[in-house]
């Protein structure tokens, strides 16, 4: 498996949505509320994506010992 590359296009993936929270801060139009509205599923997305690099690197990490221990 390619983690170099999943992690590049999870990373391109954060980048886009902190330009969208950057969008949401400088709105002058929404109050506080809506301001937290808006926030919340873009937070909570890169929460996910990090989380799921985070998965990926273990099972990558785990599957490269298990390859070693058995000596394929």
């Amino acid at each position: 498996m390619e983690i170099k590359f999943i992690e590049a296009k999870i990373d391109e993936v954060i980048k886009e949505l902190e330009k969208e929270v950057m969008q949401v801060l400088m709105d002058e139009s929404l109050d506080k509320r809506d301001t937290n509205l808006r926030m919340k599923p873009l937070t909570s997305t890169k929460k996910i994506l990090t989380n799921a690099l985070d998965s990926i690197k273990m099972v990558d990490e785990l599957s490269k010992k298990d390859i070693k221990d058995i000596g394929i």
